[in-house]
């Protein structure tokens, strides 16, 4: 039991440093694209493909609810909430160790955009992927949107319905 609980820890003390490495590579990003990018042409780095431009996100993916920088801090809030309770509850094992990578890339993400809204009004997004007309993003979009593909992944692949027995109230109540 002893050594569970020091894996757990060790779980969580990695986390804390993917998550805060993640968040500050993220807005030194959002800093760059708001002192090279903002008031200026965007910067083209694939011809037709990709390019930099510079654009204040008032809303959330594909513009959504724009301008509701209250409901959207509180529903991110209890979204990271939702994701620590998940973390804390999960066992230590292989499988579940890139549960936590992958969540602590959302939860890095999800801060990093709180950290803009809450102290901006906006989200600073500066990746533009021409080729698809695509709607602009950030690095902390690309944080979320790819640990989501690999959660996505896992549970059609990797993870049995035994393995997400810890989830289960039920399940831990017999325990």
């Amino acid at each position: 039991m002893r050594k569970i609980c020091v894996n757990k820890k060790i779980l969580f003390l990695i986390d804390f440093v993917v998550i805060v490495v993640l968040i500050i590579v993220d807005q030194f990003t959002k800093h760059l694209a708001v002192t090279g990018l903002k008031g200026q042409q965007p910067i083209v780095i694939f011809k037709d493909v990709l390019e930099l431009e510079y654009l204040e996100n008032r809303g959330v993916a594909f513009g959504l609810f724009q301008n509701q920088r209250f409901m959207i801090l509180l529903t991110g809030f209890l979204f990271m909430v939702a994701i620590c309770f998940i973390m804390y509850r999960m066992p230590v094992g292989k499988k579940f160790t890139i549960l936590h990578v992958v969540f602590s890339c959302i939860i890095a993400g999800g801060i990093g955009n709180m950290i803009d809204r809450a102290a901006l009004g906006y989200v600073v997004d500066f990746i533009s992927f021409v080729l698809i007309d695509f709607p602009i993003f950030n690095v902390a979009d690309c944080y979320v949107v790819c640990a989501t593909i690999v959660l996505f992944v896992m549970f059609l692949f990797v993870l049995s319905e035994d393995d997400l027995d810890f989830l289960s109230f039920s399940k831990a109540k017999e325990n």
